[in-house]
């Protein structure tokens, strides 16, 4: 069964940093697309960031850009998100999603997701 698998979720004041990552199991992701998303308490699953699959492309939302980092290891098939600078509003489940294809903001278009990793940042 394949499954993805974030870590590096927690607890941070404002104005700290975490580093996300996400490793699947079961198969290779090398040749797909990876997303990262979060979703509030009562909000939609929002887009934060995605990589294409060769890493050379990337995109970020307005609300993170220059704040967060999008990376990815082939060999190491994982994928990373650093966050930096991170405020409240930042608090959400954060979740790693793979897409056969090319990189996109919507979250229908990708085919595989992980369970979700908890992040709150604190005032």
């Amino acid at each position: 069964q394949v499954q993805l698998v974030e870590s590096g979720g927690g607890s941070v004041q404002a104005g700290g940093s975490l580093r996300l990552s996400c490793a699947p199991s079961g198969r290779t992701f090398a040749r797909y697309a990876m997303g990262w998303f979060r979703q509030a308490p009562g909000k939609e699953r929002e887009f934060v960031a995605g990589i294409s699959w060769r890493g050379s492309s990337t995109e970020y939302a307005d609300s993170v850009k220059g704040r967060f980092t999008i990376s990815r290891d082939n060999l190491l098939n994982t994928v990373y998100l650093q966050m930096n600078s991170l405020n409240p509003e930042d608090t959400a489940v954060y979740y790693c999603a793979a897409r056969n294809g090319a990189a996109s903001i919507a979250a229908a278009e990708y085919d595989y997701w992980g369970q979700g990793t908890q992040v709150t940042v604190s005032s």
